[in-house]
């Protein structure tokens, strides 16, 4: 115990835990996180699995079809980046090493999310294409959807962080 009375490895936390009670609690949120990106990542991906069978599929241009073939690759690279923390809590459970498991399912949902924001940047880019017969407005209203996910996803947090986070 430290002279504040809390233990000495806790003190930074603002929370009286163990190392392994933290795993625990940040596991818990993290898995909290990561199925609400999967649940949408594994929507998306299921949608987009089903439009080469569209019958409109083959009228598409060669920009379009290889705008899609990207969106595909995406949206499995993403579903596999959120669903890989589930796996990796599976194979490395019961080895004592959960602190680590945490940092690597962080990671690897953050790179999820990366991929997520990819995955629909270029599917809303395919389907304004498509909608709008290719006008120059699209690009622009593509941009504008990708600052606002930036904006909800990754800046607000960020200010949230730097404005209550205590020094």
């Amino acid at each position: 115990m430290s002279v504040t009375g809390k233990r000495a490895d806790t003190e930074d936390w603002g929370r009286d835990e163990t190392p392994e009670q933290r795993a625990d609690r940040k596991w818990g949120e993290l898995i909290q996180e990561i199925r609400v990106a999967q649940t949408g990542v594994q929507i998306l991906f299921g949608f987009l699995l089903t439009v080469v069978f569209a019958p409109r599929f083959v009228e598409l241009d060669a920009t379009d079809q290889n705008i899609y073939i990207v969106t595909v690759v995406l949206g499995a690279a993403a579903t596999g980046a959120l669903i890989g923390p589930v796996s990796l809590h599976r194979l490395v459970s019961g080895r004592r090493i959960k602190p680590q498991a945490v940092e690597w399912a962080s990671r690897m949902t953050f790179v999820g999310l990366l991929l997520l924001l990819a995955t629909m940047t270029a599917a809303v880019l395919l389907i304004l294409r498509v909608a709008t017969d290719h006008d120059d407005y699209v690009p622009w209203l593509v941009a504008g959807i990708v600052a606002w996910y930036l904006l909800c996803w990754f800046g607000a947090p960020w200010w949230a962080r730097r404005r209550h986070t205590s020094r």
